[in-house]
Order: C-alpha cells, then sequence, then structure tokens
C-alpha cells in the first residue's frame, strides 16, 4: 500500500470507528427489541416487526434528507468558510422541525398503508399501538439526527458514539421492564419497545444539545448566539440535495422492510423469521455505512477545497476498505450462523426459517460494501440525484418487484419460493446497483480530478 493510502485508510478508520460504534449501538438496542418482543410472544415480535419496519423507513426518509447537511458542512470546511457552517446547521434544524410535523401525523395515521397487509387484527392491534406511542418521539430523533451529521462533516464523531452508547445503557432495561411489566408495571408488549424509544430519542437530543453548549470546539460556529430564521433559499437548497438522498434511502430500507408487511398474510412466524434476518443483515449493514459516512466527509472537504485528485483517491479507498472487511464479516456470519440465530428465539419453526434465509445476507456484502461507498461518494461530489435513481431501478424494481413475482409466482420453471424469493431478488438488485454506481462514480471522479503535473 503506498503511504498516501494508508495514511487515508488510517483517517477513514479514525472517522469511521466511532460512527460504526454508534451505529451499532443503535442497532443493538433494535436487536434487543426484537429478542425481547420474540421471547414475551411471537405475535408481539410479529407486531414489532411490521411497525418498526414502517417507522425506519419514515424516519430513514427524513434523515436522508437531512443528511444534505453533511456535504454541505464538509464543503465548507474544505473551503475554509467557516462563518457559513452555523448558519447551515440552523437551517438544518428549522427544516427538521418542518419535516416532523407530517411525519409524526403519518405514524398517528397508518391506515392506508395497513390495508397493503393481511395481518391478523391481533397483530394490527399491536402494531398501530407502536406506531402511535412511538411518534411522539420523531421530532427529536429528526433534531439529533441533524447535529448528527454536522458533526460528521467537522470529523467529531466520537461524542456520537457516546451518546449512543449512554442511550443504549438506558434502553434496554427500560424495555425489558416495560415489556414485561418489572417492576410492578402493567405488561405492554411490544408497545413498550416503542415507549422506550421515544424516551431515548429525547435523552439524546438532550445530551446533544449539552454538548454543543459545553465544548468550546463549537463556539466559532455560533450555533445559537446568532439564530437565523428559517431561509427559504438555503432551506430549498438543502431540500435539492436532501430529497433525493431522502428518497434513495426510503427506497433502500423499503426494499427491505416492506417486505413484513407484503408476507404478513404466510403467517407470523415467517414474519418473525424474515425480521430476525433483516435485523443482522441491517447489523452488518452498519460495517459499509459507517466507512462510507467517513468517505463521504473526505471527499466532500476534498471537492470544496477544489482537489478533485484527492476526492477520487478518498472514494478508491474507501470502497476498497469496505468490501474487504464486509467479506470477513460475511464469513465469520456463516460459521457462526447457529449460536447468533439462536440467540434471537426459541420457537423452532421461526429458526428454521431464519436459517434458511441467513445465506442470502452472506451472498451480497460485497456488492452491497461497494454500492453503498460509492453512493455516499457521489454525494461528497453533492450529486443525489443521479443515484437516487439508480437506487429505485435496483431496490425496488429488481429487488422489491421482481421479489414479489419470485415469492408469489415464480419465474418460468421455477415455483413459487416465499419469502426466500424477495431475498433472492436482493441479491440480484445489490450486485446491479454495485456495477450501476462503480460505473457512476468513475465517470464523476474522472471528470471531476485535476490532471496529473
Amino acid at each position: 500500500m503506498r503511504p498516501e493510502s494508508s495514511s487515508l485508510t488510517r483517517r477513514i478508520v479514525e472517522l469511521a470507528w466511532p460512527v460504526l460504534i454508534a451505529q451499532l449501538s443503535s442497532m443493538t438496542q433494535m436487536v434487543s427489541d426484537t429478542v425481547l418482543a420474540g421471547r414475551y410472544d411471537t405475535q408481539d415480535l410479529a407486531a414489532v416487526a411490521v411497525a418498526s419496519g414502517i417507522y425506519i423507513s419514515v424516519v430513514m426518509l427524513m434523515v436522508g434528507i437531512l443528511q444534505a447537511v453533511a456535504p454541505t458542512v464538509a464543503h465548507h470546511v474544505g473551503a475554509g468558510r467557516r462563518d457559513e457552517i452555523g448558519p447551515s446547521v440552523q437551517q438544518g434544524f428549522w427544516l427538521a422541525l418542518g419535516l416532523a410535523l407530517p411525519a409524526v401525523l403519518f405514524l398517528r395515521q397508518p391506515d392506508w398503508l395497513m390495508q397493503l397487509s393481511h395481518m391478523s387484527p391481533s397483530v394490527e392491534s399491536r402494531a398501530r399501538d407502536y406506531l402511535g406511542t412511538i411518534a411522539w418521539g420523531l421530532p427529536a430523533a429528526l433534531l439529533y439526527r441533524t447535529f448528527y451529521a454536522f458533526t460528521n462533516a467537522l470529523g467529531r464523531t466520537r461524542v456520537l458514539m457516546f451518546i449512543s452508547l449512554a442511550a443504549t445503557a438506558v434502553h434496554i432495561p427500560l424495555s425489558w421492564a416495560l415489556i414485561n411489566g418489572h417492576p410492578g408495571m402493567a405488561a405492554m408488549g411490544g408497545a413498550g419497545c416503542a415507549v422506550s424509544s421515544a424516551c431515548i430519542a429525547w435523552l439524546s437530543l438532550a445530551a446533544a444539545l449539552a454538548h454543543v453548549l459545553r465544548e468550546p470546539a463549537y463556539a466559532p460556529y455560533r450555533l445559537f448566539s446568532r439564530w437565523q430564521p428559517p431561509r427559504a433559499r438555503a432551506i430549498g437548497e438543502l431540500l435539492r440535495l436532501g430529497l433525493p438522498m431522502g428518497l434513495s434511502s426510503f427506497v433502500e430500507i423499503t426494499a427491505f422492510t416492506l417486505i413484513a408487511l407484503l408476507v404478513a398474510g404466510l403467517g407470523a412466524d415467517v414474519v418473525a423469521g424474515h425480521r430476525i434476518v433483516g435485523n443482522l443483515s441491517a447489523l452488518i449493514y452498519m460495517l459499509p455505512l459507517a466507512i462510507a459516512i467517513a468517505t463521504l466527509v473526505l471527499v466532500g472537504r476534498a471537492v470544496g477545497a477544489r482537489d478533485g485528485r484527492a476526492a477520487r483517491h478518498a472514494a478508491k479507498v474507501g470502497i476498497g476498505l469496505a468490501t474487504g472487511l464486509s467479506t470477513l464479516v460475511s464469513i465469520a456470519v456463516w460459521l457462526f450462523r447457529e449460536p447468533i440465530l439462536a440467540a434471537y428465539t426459541a420457537d423452532p419453526s421461526v429458526l428454521g426459517l431464519a436459517m434458511s434465509l441467513v445465506v442470502y445476507i452472506c451472498l451480497y456484502q460485497f456488492f452491497d460494501a461497494i454500492q453503498t461507498v460509492a453512493a455516499h461518494a457521489l454525494r461528497g461530489y453533492k450529486i443525489t440525484f443521479g443515484p437516487m435513481l439508480v437506487h429505485t431501478f435496483c431496490f425496488w424494481g429488481i429487488g422489491l418487484a421482481g421479489g414479489y413475482g419470485l415469492a408469489f409466482h415464480g419465474l418460468g420453471a421455477l415455483p413459487p419460493q416465499g419469502v426466500a424469493g424477495f431475498w433472492q431478488a436482493a441479491v440480484a438488485s445489490t450486485v446491479v446497483a454495485s456495477v450501476l454506481f462503480a460505473a457512476y462514480l468513475q465517470v464523476v471522479s474522472r471528470a471531476v480530478a485535476e490532471p496529473a503535473p
């Protein structure tokens, strides 16, 4: 490895590992909810699977839009425009508040989405309770994610790790107590996860606010001393960048979460087994995503500084690091799949189904790493509309629509595959996405890169 590449790899790792810990900690909250709800009752697990999938889809749409703050701030940092950082972040906070209102209303009234599924009345009722409760934490979650994007772009990622670890340390015992009714409380079942998650969202926001107010490193940005009202032009620029990013995130996440709705009619065991494998897949995804976020920051700074060669090199090193590590993780998951899946559930039928699906998430990790880092690198160039089209074609066109066909109708002589059909299509969609994004990034990076001296 060249010294330049080695130094860049270390820089990506320095930025990525706290983000990875923060994301794994957040994912641990979801995994613990799955385990706790699954051990309480299979009906509650199915309800949490459906409802949390809907919630995550909504959150990822909104958070994706707010992620426009990251390349915006990274470009300001690279160009040395310190005075413009604070106002950009303030507009991000206003945007977060504006997005929270329709999102909360949707979660409180999810009727039309529930009608897409044929789940049992018991599961539907519990899913509604979950969504109606967790909605109250959404404004805090969106404000915190704006701070998250800002702090990532500054390279101050360790605080995100500490806040996430603290939140997880509170969430797990609180969820356990609320689900099971300890000590002396009425058992809430799966809805207890939602109560705990809403509380944790506000706790995380309070911790972020306290950190900004107490940490001298944030003083030059004057986030609160020179507060600006909403400005249409600045918010419009964030939306121009962020809407395609949000739709990309929404498409990518719903390609998996909507499966729980579409297969709900196959029974709670199928939904629960899919939920377990989906949880594990999302957990593994945190590794390339952390590297992708670090790559976005470095690419954005380089582009802001008008150093096209550095931007291209950062993207290349980020992809190489992500693919190598993701491949190692997929091998480890396959080798230890039995004890990993057994930790989620004691139900033999649910465990058997999950065991039959885990092979698919091991197959696509290499390709998923390529498309994830390449898509984020393009965001560092402030290119978001084209990647949205690629995501839509691959993950909704090939993954979701193709998966529906494979699951319920088969393909040619191939009989209907059930829930496995969705995962088979997911592998195909990820392979195609990796090829398209790699080619897209190569074209962009070559066009922007400065000629060699």
